[in-house]
């Protein structure tokens, strides 16, 4: 067909090449928006807080995104659903650009923690989405590929983020770092508005589950909450921390119970029972508690045990995100020949393991240029798991539930990442503060100085980071048994939703 045919869907929508490339091109600046402030804010933390005072709770202005942002993404799903894909992105983009020009005009800590707390509510919606429309726009066998873009754009924004991030700091102005998001913003929406007005959408009177939206935040707040708090600001075995996960399984189980009556489920326990959703989400899960702690640890890692520079421990994560895009990139490519997707993180895991377990075992003494590789091996390895895990995901639902199973899919990698951050925080911390004199320090920032950490701690350093590498082996192995029992089904070659074949 030549390039420039549009091509018709089983609902008669068509898009020609020119319509799908803006789609496809406004998505990826949304996305890129989502990502990159997940880690733009990290190096201006310090900065923000000699600005607003208030140094103890400058941790909250990353948590408070993570918290909402997470919280809300299985609601946008299913308003998407419900309203169309273009109406629920436009108005999460607004919300994220008002969100950011509260940031930047924060008067005080407490007024940039709410503030960030709204971005995040807007944001929660923006990578979920635009997987929801990928999906909506290519079919599953042809899906692969575009994971690898998407994997690039991810890539890009976790170098961007913390180099941009720290120069506005350092050389211009910390608010910078939410002002660049207005002009970002409003180009994505003008590069795909108008193509999305051509998707299709569902018809009939839609129904929102409020009681069920209220009940899944509360339940997800007291879970992060006391995944946050944990073994930092109180013991695992105290009051307020039991009483935050005792309320989240009690308000979860009403949730899903709520779920059995309502009439627009917001997270269809048909879905649930799925068992490639129920296998792709634990993956998630697992997956992504070690691919998000690597970010945030590694770097601690090659300060504190190494003597490495902020700037070259930074780089050293280019590693493995250029990992992650290579296997990325193959999984698709594969996807996209055979019409299976199981073969590549079959590969792609066991490498992960191995690279893991080797930093684990030579924690202290492995060279600088080992430790790089072993880094590049685990990005490859996760790498050829996540678009095996979107798109089996979106394959294995109806297309009338695209964008709930999306919206729900990436719903448990933030939960995944924040287990990951809070549990591995949570253990190093514990081993360093255990070595530190007469136990006085409780948080990981009272171990960040310039260079090598102070004399006497090298063993508490090794036990800490060798048990961080050590039990994020482990986690590989268990998405490894997981994958084991993800059952695979051809990849479908059309999609009820599907709006044209890109070729």
């Amino acid at each position: 067909m030549p390039a420039n045919d549009p091509q018709t869907t089983p609902a008669g929508v068509s898009l020609t090449p020119a319509e799908v490339k803006s789609i496809l091109s406004g998505l990826l600046l949304i996305m890129f928006l989502g990502s990159l402030d997940q880690t733009i804010v990290a190096p201006a933390l310090p900065t923000i807080a000699r600005d607003l005072g208030s140094f103890d709770a400058v941790s909250w202005v990353v948590t408070a995104y993570l918290l909402s942002s997470t919280a809300i993404t299985p609601i946008v799903g299913k308003l998407s659903d419900l309203f169309g894909r273009r109406v629920v992105i436009a108005v999460s983009v607004a919300v994220f650009l008002v969100g950011s020009v509260l940031c930047a005009l924060a008067p005080s800590m407490l007024a940039l923690i709410v503030a960030r707390g709204v971005q995040g509510l807007g944001g929660g919606g923006l990578i979920a989405l635009s997987n929801t429309v990928i999906a909506d726009i290519v079919s599953p066998r042809e899906r692969g590929r575009y994971q690898g873009y998407i994997s690039g754009m991810f890539a890009v924004s976790g170098v961007a983020g913390p180099v941009t991030g720290g120069v506005f700091a350092q050389y211009l102005n910390w608010t910078l770092i939410f002002w660049i998001n207005l002009p970002l913003g409003l180009l994505a929406i003008y590069l795909s508005d108008r193509a999305l007005r051509r998707l299709p959408r569902r018809e009939g009177t839609p129904s929102i589950d409020f009681l069920g939206s209220a009940l899944l935040i509360a339940a997800t707040i007291c879970l992060l909450l006391a995944l946050t708090w944990g073994g930092h600001r109180y013991a695992w075995s105290s009051l307020p921390i039991v009483g935050l996960l005792a309320a989240s399984v009690i308000v979860g189980a009403i949730f899903l119970r709520h779920q059995r009556a309502v009439r627009e489920p917001l997270l269809p326990l048909a879905l649930l029972a799925n068992p490639v959703f129920r296998m792709t989400s634990t993956m998630a899960v697992l997956v992504m508690m070690v691919n998000i702690s690597i970010g945030i640890y590694v770097p601690l890692y090659l300060q504190l045990q190494r003597g490495e520079s902020a700037s070259r421990s930074g780089l050293m994560l280019i590693l493995p995100l250029l990992g992650i895009v290579v296997g990325a990139l193959g999984s698709g490519h594969y996807m996209r020949k055979t019409g299976h997707y199981k073969r590549p993180p079959q590969i792609g895991l066991p490498v992960a393991l191995l690279g893991l377990a080797t930093i684990a075992l030579g924690v202290q003494s492995l060279p600088l240029v080992a430790i790089g590789l072993c880094l590049g091996l685990v990005g490859i390895g996760f790498g050829s798991a996540m678009p095996v895990m979107t798109v089996a995901t979106q394959n294995a639902v109806a297309p009338r539930d695209i964008g709930i199973a999306t919206a729900a899919h990436a719903f448990f990698r933030a939960l995944g990442g924040m287990i990951g951050v809070a549990m591995f925080g949570a253990l190093i911390v514990g081993l360093l503060v255990s070595g530190s004199d007469g136990g006085a320090s409780h948080e990981l920032t009272d171990f960040l100085r310039p260079g090598r950490a102070p004399a006497g701690m090298e063993d508490h350093l090794r036990l800490a980071f060798g048990a961080f590498f050590g039990g994020s082996a482990v986690i590989a192995a268990l998405a490894i048994v997981a994958l084991g029992r993800l059952p695979e089904l051809p990849l479908r070659q059309s999609s009820g939703n599907e709006a044209t074949a890109i070729e």
